[in-house]
């Protein structure tokens, strides 16, 4: 792990990504601290929680560029476009869609178009 590139993981979308990776080092940590941060902004009043919804949002908005990047990542990986992601653009079947195949599914095995098999670089 200490040759783990973050920049390349959150900023670039060539490649591909493991299901662990996507789970581990995107969607829970990004979901915890946004559940954190809610409950916080929720217990801490008026001022402060206000000045927490101001930070949830910038957080938000800042992160867009990374989830797309990782999640074209992952669907690479699934030996697909990461332009299938506008799919999510369809309310609930599309999350449903992108849950499902993004995060549960296991990637094509061997290398793809979109490069070497991340599990064969895992276990080297």
């Amino acid at each position: 792990m200490a040759d783990f590139d973050w920049k390349t993981f959150l900023f670039s979308f060539e490649g591909r990504i493991t299901r662990s990776d996507f789970w581990l080092k995107f969607v829970v940590p990004y979901w915890v601290g946004l559940i954190v941060l809610s409950l916080l902004a929720t217990l801490l009043g008026e001022t402060i929680g206000g000045i927490i919804v101001l930070l949830l949002n910038l957080i938000v908005l800042v992160a867009i560029w990374p989830s797309l990047a990782v999640g074209a990542k992952r669907l690479h990986d699934r030996n697909k476009s990461g332009w299938m992601q506008l799919l999510l653009l369809i309310p609930v079947i599309g999350a449903i869609w992108f849950l499902v195949d993004a995060g549960c599914l296991p990637g094509t095995e061997g290398e793809n178009q979109y490069g070497p098999d991340p599990q064969a670089k895992a276990a080297a």
